[in-house]
């Protein structure tokens, strides 16, 4: 009998993991044409027969492993020594990139799968391969493939039977060996997206998004925040559906406080948790906000505290030596200043159980958790308590703390005199401006924050196994979370989920990750059940990836425009002009791209606004930030192109350009005052980075933000940024959420939606531009579109000028020119990030390699 297992002995070593597949050999005779594949594609890979037995020629080398690891007390995976015959499974390729794979199967000539994938695909391609390895010792390597034509398929008529798997030479790569499958093509406007007919929350069936772990839950209440501070002095007043006023709240002033009612559990992850983060900074009768100080209070009143944080590789104490860190996490000293208190704290690393030593090396090395949520207890009524959470882009460490005012140099001896966070400059940073800190974060009181729960309780049992083993010895951490259903006052799921029940601001809320079975514990074993949960097969893993999954159902789900903010932007590489085998594979910039290339065919109006940082973290100049720069510019190019070749095609390229649909902004603020000490500097140093940002007295403003709303009726806000790292699930892991109130949808009113998602929405543009305008009431017309566009434009002017002048708006105009044509290009005058240095469209040199997509 065939033995089913995700696990494989080792990893094939690719540069890019999972993400591309090359076969080296043609796979459809004939010539093929290119055409787009946009939809879904519905596939079943059934079984396969007569497959050559790929291990004879390797059984030799796979006994002497063998024989090598039982002499010093290991263990090869699958009993390797005994192997007879190959262990097959197939991956579904599409443009280089792979879309789906099937299970590994043990010791079979004739596998049988049966299973099912039903993906979304926005790909220009020929044909859509089908590759069947074989997973052993050495790595993996192609047994043969099968081509289907996208001409055979476009039509969307099911194509299905048993076809010759074909060798390098043309041939079938074994007399009889054969790979039995059926695929059909769904397009676009055949796709029924569960979120949206007519309008993202008008799903009345509550089906939220298919193809995740969780399920979306209803009855809930949602929080919305900008900054970890919220300064309420001269904010223009809003209002929302009935004449309510929409009022920003505090994030760190509401966790300080959801931290000190907590009676039962706080439980917080983070890819850094700093012990000496003050909280809260504007109240006199708050005498201590630190959080360290705050955990272990509660930890003595008998509240259970954990928290699950990122162990950074490189930050290390080893014989009184003591090493920061690349990444400044301060995950060490968190620890030691916890070790003799009741809170718990896990460094977990983010590690791979299985695979080649070079793969374990690269997740160990490259990736993190970087999950940020902070799970309390709270009051629930009638001497009850309930479980709330606050999950987004915040973590609670150094640098985070701002408000919308985003100062550089007015704080630095006040609010963030002990709070100086500046990794952009080479060398001492005295007298420089702070890095100000622009963020997304959410508060779910609700159903949905028992899912966050899981997901910590999840990761916890896995973080201590994997402590356990690092130790050889019990771990103590493994019976540390609480089980509530033991606590008699404590609600469960389904009694939280009747709070709201006659609640019309009420939310429905789903939870949404990139994670994979190397990080949690809990996933079942046999993959077809892990099928059932939504969860895909990975090269040696489970994956969950419905971060991915949720931003593309929404995308597609929009009707009139879509708002993001995000950290990085990059991806859809498989539809580069250059650099398609990269492996940046996420949908996201092309499914903009094809929605609004759609907009334009229907002659409707669609507008997509997106935010990101005038550069990522860390120094301009350098060779990794050159290159996600690059990358990006390469995503923005394809946008543009798609948009451009769209609006030709209906005749309107010479009414319209590319930028009145899509446009890219940046953050800055300037600050009018004294020289901050540039005289103090050597002569020597006047054109350095520091001397030059002091002198103009500008910096920009940290995008950290990792969110999207959809026309006003659907957010989505977590800790996943718009790259592979965070959307592929086998790289960092990450928590999101997505929301809506089924009561403020354009279906539901007949109207624009003017709930709590348009409050915020509006709340963030006003933060943004220093105004409120009446044309941000309807962001996806034309007149919205160019006015914010200007807007940028001005004070990117104000920004990059020579004359120091203060800032009232802080969202500027990327600092690219797009033409007419969509061409992206240096803007001129100014190819070079002001003070800072480094192109501003990047540069690539030296090989590809994971970390930068």
């Amino acid at each position: 009998m065939a033995h089913f297992t995700y696990s494989e002995s080792m990893s094939e070593g690719s540069q890019h993991g999972q993400s591309v597949e090359h076969v080296p050999f043609k796979t459809s005779s004939g010539s093929l044409k290119v055409l787009l594949l946009h939809g879904n594609l519905d596939i079943w890979v059934q079984e396969a027969k007569n497959l050559p037995n790929m291990d004879s020629f390797h059984k030799g080398l796979g006994d002497m492993f063998g024989k090598l690891s039982v002499k010093f007390g290991g263990k090869i995976d699958g009993n390797t020594s005994n192997k007879v015959t190959s262990d097959p499974y197939v991956t579904i390729v599409v443009s280089n990139a792979v879309i789906g794979r099937t299970f590994v199967i043990k010791n079979s000539e004739n596998p049988v799968w049966e299973q099912h994938f039903h993906v979304p695909v926005a790909h220009y391609s020929a044909e859509v391969q089908f590759v069947v390895k074989d997973s052993d010792i050495l790595g993996s390597q192609i047994v043969g493939a099968i081509g289907i034509p996208v001409e055979k398929i476009i039509s969307g008529v099911r194509t299905e039977g048993t076809f010759p798997i074909l060798g390098a030479n043309g041939k079938p790569c074994k007399e009889g060996a054969v790979l039995s499958l059926s695929i059909q093509y769904i397009a676009m406007e055949n796709v029924r997206v569960p979120l949206n007919q007519g309008g993202v929350g008008s799903d009345r069936s509550v089906q939220g998004v298919p193809g995740t772990y969780f399920p979306v839950r209803r009855g809930g209440k949602v929080t919305l925040y900008q900054d970890a501070h919220f300064d309420d002095n001269m904010f223009p007043t809003l209002y929302t559906a009935g004449g309510k006023e929409y009022v920003p709240r505090s994030c760190w002033r509401d966790i300080f406080d959801a931290i000190n009612q907590a009676r039962r559990l706080v439980y917080i992850t983070g890819w850094s948790v700093y012990h000496l983060v003050q909280l809260v900074r504007d109240d006199p009768n708050v005498t201590n906000s630190t959080l360290g100080e705050i955990l272990k209070a509660k930890s003595q009143e008998g509240v259970r505290v954990l928290l699950l944080v990122w162990d950074d590789p490189t930050s290390r104490s080893l014989l009184g030596y003591k090493h920061e860190g690349i990444m400044d996490t301060g995950d060490e000293d968190t620890c030691n200043f916890f070790k003799h208190s009741s809170v718990q704290v896990l460094l977990c690393p983010r590690t791979a159980k299985k695979g080649s030593w070079v793969k374990k090396q690269e997740t160990g090395t490259i990736y993190t958790h970087h999950q940020k949520s902070v799970i309390v207890d709270a009051d629930a009524g009638n001497f009850r308590r309930k479980v709330i959470a606050f999950v987004g882009g915040l973590d609670l460490c150094k640098g985070r703390y701002d408000t919308r005012k985003h100062p550089i140099f007015s704080t630095l001896q006040s609010v963030h005199k002990d709070d100086y966070h500046n990794p952009n400059y080479t060398g001492p940073a005295v007298g420089c401006p702070r890095e100000p800190w622009h963020d997304l974060h959410s508060r779910i009181d609700g159903p949905a924050a028992y899912d966050i729960l899981k997901n910590f309780e999840e990761r916890w049992k896995r973080a201590s196994k994997q402590r356990s083993s690092f130790q050889k010895m019990k771990a103590s951490y493994d019976d540390s979370l609480l089980n509530l259903e033991r606590i008699p006052d404590m609600l469960g799921l389904a009694e939280a989920a009747s709070l709201s029940d006659n609640d019309r601001e009420s939310w429905h809320v789903q939870v949404f990750r990139s994670i994979d079975s190397n990080s949690v514990k809990g996933f079942p074993k046999d993959p077809k059940e892990a099928t059932d949960r939504n969860l895909v097969c990975g090269k040696n893993v489970l994956i969950d990836m419905s971060i991915h999954t949720a931003y593309v159902e929404a995308i597609r789900a929009a009707q009139r425009f879509i708002y993001i903010e995000n950290q990085y932007f990059l991806g859809s590489s498989f539809n580069w002009d250059n650099y398609k085998d990269l492996g940046a594979n996420n949908l996201i910039p092309m499914e903009i791209a094809l929605k609004i290339a759609n907009k334009i065919r229907a002659k409707e109006r669609f507008s997509v606004y997106i935010v990101i940082p005038m550069w990522p973290e860390g120094v301009p100049t350098s060779t990794p930030t050159q290159r996600i720069l690059f990358w990006q510019y390469n995503t923005m190019h394809m946008m543009y192109e798609t948009i451009y070749k769209a609006l030709v095609e209906v005749g309107l390229e010479n009414e319209y350009e590319p930028q009145d649909y899509l446009n890219f902004f940046c953050l800055g603020n300037r600050e009018a005052g004294d020289s901050g000490g540039a005289s103090d500097l050597n002569e020597s140093l006047a054109n350095t980075p520091q001397e030059l940002s002091k002198r103009n007295r500008r910096f920009m403003i940290y995008v950290h933000s990792k969110g999207m709303i959809v026309d006003d009726e659907y957010v989505i806000i977590g800790s996943a940024n718009i790259n592979q790292r965070s959307l592929e699930g086998t790289r960092d892991t990450e928590i999101a959420m997505g929301a809506y109130q089924p009561l403020y949808t354009r279906t539901c009113r007949h109207a624009s939606p003017h709930g709590e998602i348009y409050g915020y929405r509006m709340a963030l543009w006003a933060e943004h531009t220093g105004t409120l305008e009446g044309c941000f009431e309807h962001p996806e017309s034309v007149e919205c579109t160019r006015r914010i566009k200007w807007m940028g434009q001005q004070n990117w002017k104000q920004f990059a000028a020579d004359e120091i002048s203060e800032m009232e708006g802080h969202l500027l105009k990327y600092p690219v020119e797009v033409d007419r044509m969509g061409k992206v290009k240096p803007l001129p005058g100014c190819e070079t990030f002001p003070d800072m240095g480094g192109k501003i469209i990047g540069t690539f040199s030296g090989i590809q390699e994971n970390l930068t997509i």
